[in-house]
């Protein structure tokens, strides 16, 4: 079943920092099935971002030994540089960073981060630690794009800095509007039906 003849939303002007990539229904590879992107640079030359609902089982505390008891999670960004941490933060007066979207702030100072953590504590509530990204090559999106592989959508605080992200496919789409609720029924491989 072709996604792109299911509707029009794969519009390739769409594609800009700071919006969210929404993965198509039957979308069959292993990291990006289901899966909400935050978008956090694009140009000419290609994209970044960030799986928003890709959980593992790694605290900060695992990968840093100094940093007691901070509880914060990591999340596994994508398959590209998984040797690399990234952070998405609504903190800018503590660790700085570039603003992606109104409120939601990529990289910055990680010392900060730290020295805050250690002496007064943070709120996990608006830290995202990633191991990774998503990344594409100039062009490799925008064709993405017109194959129907992605839905383009507004940026949501809600989605991006959330406690349970088992829904936040479903919860993404839910934001695309009534005319779009079709496609949380629909399976994952239409075959198995």
């Amino acid at each position: 079943m072709d996604f792109l003849n299911l509707h029009k939303l794969t519009d390739k002007s769409q594609l800009r920092s700071g919006i969210l990539l929404i993965a198509e229904p039957f979308l069959q590879d292993s990291i990006f099935s289901r899966s909400v992107i935050f978008l956090c640079e694009y140009s000419d030359e290609g994209a970044l971002g960030f799986i928003l609902n890709q959980p593992t089982d790694l605290l900060l505390d695992d990968l840093f030994a100094d940093i007691y008891d901070s509880g914060l999670s990591v999340s596994q960004g994508g398959p590209v540089q998984v040797d690399t941490l990234h952070v998405l933060h609504q903190l800018p007066d503590v660790a700085g960073g570039k603003e992606v979207a109104e409120g939601v702030f990529w990289g910055g100072s990680f010392e900060s981060l730290k020295e805050q953590n250690n002496l007064l504590g943070l709120d996990a509530k608006k830290i995202r630690l990633f191991v990774g990204y998503a990344g594409w090559s100039a062009g490799q999106l925008e064709k993405e794009m017109e194959e129907g592989t992605w839905l383009a959508a507004k940026p949501i605080q809600d989605i991006i800095f959330r406690d349970n992200i088992d829904d936040t496919w479903n919860d993404a789409i839910n934001t695309l509007g009534k005319d779009y609720k079709y496609l949380l029924n629909m399976p994952i491989n239409p075959q198995l039906n």
